[in-house]
């Protein structure tokens, strides 16, 4: 499954010209114009990582930053012209992982949203003793090995880069199922009932890491 990169920026040939990079190396890439959209499509859509330009029309990039870490631990590499110091300190004091100043190469941004997305296994493995090996597809907890399917991965996986963000059945099913096959919407509902029974068995008593969220999905809540 292509992970998925928002290219936030007003400059239409710039945005085609990263996306086109990115497809490239193998992304999934789409591309937003204006600040108060890209808050409303991280929420709806959850990205694997957000390049976010600092200058952008309705709300700039360090306000959409701010906004975006209310909800979503969603990597961010803000884009900007703006070199200042103190510019450079507010952005990762709002939640920024990392920056890229203009001009630059189209292949140093892959490279960048390359290296942040490997760190991200780290960044998004939440506390509590949990530990997420995307390349092997292997979760431990609490030194246990939790022994998922791939598909049981992916959606553990998923949940815990959001955390606290609940996301509907159809919503999962998009992001396990990149295939578009046909499933009941009741699949995700045993997958979750499996993923709950083997984390039961190495958690902590009483510990709950997904919880149902009545009439809307699922979210994952560490203990």
């Amino acid at each position: 499954m292509a992970e998925k990169i928002f290219v936030v920026e007003d400059e239409p040939r710039l945005a085609a010209l990263l996306s086109d990079y990115l497809r490239g190396a193998g992304f999934e890439a789409k591309c937003i114009s204006d600040g108060k959209e890209a808050v409303t499509r991280v929420r709806e859509e959850a990205p694997d990582l957000v390049l976010l330009d600092l200058m952008l029309p309705g709300k700039d990039g360090l306000d959409v930053c701010k906004e975006i870490r209310v909800f979503s631990s969603v990597p961010i590499i803000m884009v900007t012209a703006r070199v200042e110091e103190i510019d450079r300190l507010l952005g990762l004091e709002l939640g920024a992982d990392d920056y890229i100043c203009k001009p630059f190469s189209p292949r140093e941004v892959v490279a960048r949203v390359k290296a942040v997305l490997r760190r991200g296994g780290e960044r998004h493995a939440p506390a509590h003793g949990l530990a997420l090996d995307k390349e092997r597809c292997k979760a431990i907890l609490h030194g246990k090995d939790l022994e998922l399917t791939v598909v049981e991965f992916q959606l553990l996986h998923f949940l815990a880069g959001h955390p606290g963000q609940i996301f509907s059945r159809n919503k999962l099913m998009d992001r396990i199922y990149s295939d578009q096959r046909v499933v009941s919407d009741r699949t995700i509902d045993s997958h979750v009932k499996k993923l709950r029974r083997k984390i039961e068995v190495a958690a902590a008593p009483g510990e709950e890491w997904i919880r149902s969220v009545y009439g809307a999905g699922y979210k994952f809540e560490p203990p």
